[in-house]
């Protein structure tokens, strides 16, 4: 059939369906940081969608309102949470310092999911690895995926 055929509505619907994007059902934990740069997210997308729809322009204003919707949510969810000052065993919100047996040294923070970025030494709360130090102090040893990791610092961050 001929576009020409096809009812606008129809086409309108096709732009504005861009799906949404998926928000995980663990808890929302934040970090400070984390509170911050999820505000931060939801003012950069409020002057874009300003911006998309000054031009008019449906498909941005379809994702940038998607993602809105995404970061109102986790906003509306968020905990802060902050760790113990001196705290003996890890918690959220904490830098850990781990070794394996060839005294290869790894330095994790265990944040928020939307925080997490692992080439900046940050890993979400809900990964193997945070769940496996959750708890555990210095000199206690974390198995994750077969390889044990013994942990030789911990600092609140």
């Amino acid at each position: 059939m001929s576009r020409a055929f096809t009812r606008e509505e129809d086409s309108d619907n096709a732009i504005s369906d861009v799906g949404e994007r998926p928000v995980s059902s663990e808890r929302n934990l934040v970090t400070r940081s984390g509170l911050k740069q999820i505000e931060g997210q939801l003012a950069a997308l409020r002057a874009e969608l300003a911006k998309a729809e000054a031009s008019a322009d449906r498909e941005r204003i379809a994702r940038i309102s998607r993602d809105l919707r995404y970061w109102s949510s986790r906003r509306e969810t968020a905990e802060v949470s902050v760790p113990e000052q001196g705290s003996a065993v890890v918690r959220f919100g904490m830098a850990v310092t781990i070794e394996d047996e060839d005294g290869a040294r790894k330095r994790w923070t265990l944040v928020g999911e939307d925080e997490a970025d692992a080439a900046k030494g940050l890993i979400s709360h809900v990964s193997p690895m945070a769940r496996a130090l959750f708890g555990k102090a210095v000199g206690d040893v974390a198995t994750v995926n077969g390889k044990e990791w013994e942990i030789v610092g911990i600092e609140t961050v």
